[in-house]
Formats: structure tokens, sequence, C-alpha cells
């Protein structure tokens, strides 16, 4: 007689609640060695710096999701940032006219990846690793090298206050909670993720797979342009250097979270989890005074790791 089948519920557990416990058990080494985490400033500072990872990466959901990948996006942040500042000089534009400038250029860099992925038949690895370069080099060639400074105060006030929450924190959580109902409710999010679960069923129930993975390539470009807005106005230059390394972070917030690099599986709230986590990891090595070499390699063990346990569950 065979032996009963081994309950999943544990597992399932493990996959649902897990990230939750780990950040729940860091934030509280953390309150307990350090004097300044749990004060105000401290996580007033975090929700700051999590808000431009959060957003690039709830962005780089959509495109992992259909099987894709972005390893642009820290290029295009700067890109989009120096494109902002151009036209944010005090006294020539309204408000609205660097924001166009910053999204659209963000979007337009997306929208190439994507017609790039869809029409020219390169790999998304490829197509976006070219674009990570040409992007940082339309960003120094744009502002000669140099940040663009003098930025209106309207802009950069895009990352001051709103009473007690951050603007940046109010970004972020508007784009991630719009994200979260269209992947739910709308025709278009299911889509998405049928074309990364199953591309050629996907194909041959009638959907536009060229359609799908073009509209997540430029959205994720546009919320790239987001995040490079606001960091222009944190540090109130378009600084042709900005964003280094900034796609890491991101993907492997949204790997984190449970979406898969295989596609198909994923959603906001993962993503969401993962970005807390890395911001937490990211500030606690910094009130440890831990040097930046290491945070390197902390960070790189991180990534091989989520992408580790993703195909461990993908086999499971």
């Amino acid at each position: 007689m065979n032996p009963p089948p081994r309950p999943r519920l544990d597992r399932n557990l493990v996959h649902r609640f897990g990230i939750v416990a780990v950040l729940l058990i860091i934030s509280g080494l953390l309150a307990a060695t350090t004097d300044s985490f749990a004060t105000a400033a401290n996580l007033t500072n975090v929700a700051r710096q999590v808000s431009i990872n959060g957003i690039l990466a709830v962005g780089v959901t959509f495109v992992l999701l259909t099987g894709g990948v972005d390893l642009s996006l820290g290029s295009v942040v700067a890109l989009s940032g120096v494109a902002c500042a151009l036209f944010a000089h005090p006294g020539e534009h309204a408000l609205i006219v660097p924001l166009a400038v910053g999204l659209l250029t963000g979007g337009a860099c997306g929208l190439v990846n994507g017609l790039l992925v869809t029409r020219g038949g390169i790999a998304p690895f490829i197509v976006t690793l070219g674009m990570m370069t040409v992007a940082r080099g339309l960003a120094l060639i744009l502002s000669g090298g140099k940040p663009v400074a003098n930025m209106s105060p309207a802009l950069t006030d895009l990352a001051g206050d709103l009473g007690p929450v951050p603007i940046p924190l109010l970004c972020f959580g508007v784009v991630a909670l719009a994200s979260w109902l269209f992947l739910s409710r709308f025709r278009l999010g299911r889509h998405l993720y049928a074309v990364g679960g199953n591309e050629p069923a996907a194909r041959a129930a009638g959907v536009s797979v060229p359609r799908v993975k073009l509209f997540a390539y430029g959205l994720c470009g546009l919320l790239t342009g987001l995040a490079g807005v606001v960091l222009a106005a944190r540090i109130t230059t378009g600084q042709p250097n900005a964003g280094q390394a900034y796609e890491l972070d991101a993907i492997a917030a949204v790997v984190i979270g449970g979406t898969s690099l295989s596609g198909g599986i994923g959603s906001v709230l993962g993503t969401l989890l993962g970005v807390l986590l890395i911001g937490i990891i990211n500030n606690g090595l910094d009130l440890l005074s831990v040097s930046s070499y290491y945070q390197a390699v902390i960070k790189g063990v991180i990534i091989v790791g989520a992408v580790w346990l993703d195909r461990r569950q993908a086999r499971s």
C-alpha cells in the first residue's frame, strides 16, 4: 500500500507568507541592533528610497510576466532625468512640459525595446542590453557629460511631502494600485499572464502576442521615465550617471516577490513586498556601516538566491 501524499499546505504557506516573515524578522533585528532604524526620520527616508525602485519594479513586473526582461532600466532613468531637467529651468516652461518630456522619453525607449523584440525577433536580453548602452550614451550627449542643474522649484517640489507623506511614495502607491487593478480586472492584464504562461496557447486562443509584449515594454518604459523624473527632482539635477545598477535591485525585488523569470506567474503585491525587503536591507546595511564593497557582494548573493529559488519552484 502506497503511503498517502504529503500535504502541500506548508509549502504554500511558506511561498505566500515567507517574505512577510523575513521582512518582519529583519526589521526586528535592525530595530534591536541600531538606534535609528525605527525612528520616524529613517522610516521616511526608507519610504523615499523604495519609491523609485518600487516604480521601476512594478514596470518591469509587466515585462517579466510576458517572459521577457529589461536590463536598460538604470540607463533610461538617467536619460529621462536629463531630458526632464533640460526643460525644467525656472521661467521657461510650465511644469507639465518637463514631466511630459521625461515620461515620453522613457516610454519611447520602452517602445523601441518592444518593437525590436516583437518585430525584429531579437532576444529581450540583447535588445535591452543594447538599450542600456545607447540610453546612457544619449544621456551623456544631451548633458555634455555634466549634471543638468538649475531646475525649477515646481519640479524639485515633487520630491517633497504632501502633509506627512512623501510625494514619491504617493506616486509609487498610485502606480502599484493602478497596476494591481489592471492585472486583476482587465482583459489585457489576463493576456499578459497568458502570453508568459504559454505563448503558443495564447496565440492559438486569439491573443495578439506582439501587441501584448509591445504594451508591456512600452508601459515599463513609461514608468521608468516616471522614476527618472522623481529621481531628478530628488537630487535636484539631471544626472547622466544616475541609475547605475538600478535594474538589478528592481528585478531582484520582483523575483523575490514571486514573479517567475519564465513568465506567467507573479503579482504586484509580491513585487511590493520584494521592494520593501530590498529597501530595508539596503537601509540596514547603511545603518550598520557595512562597506559598499560588501554591500555589492550581499546584493549579488540575494539576486542569485532569488533566481535559484525561482528555478527550484518552477521544477517542483
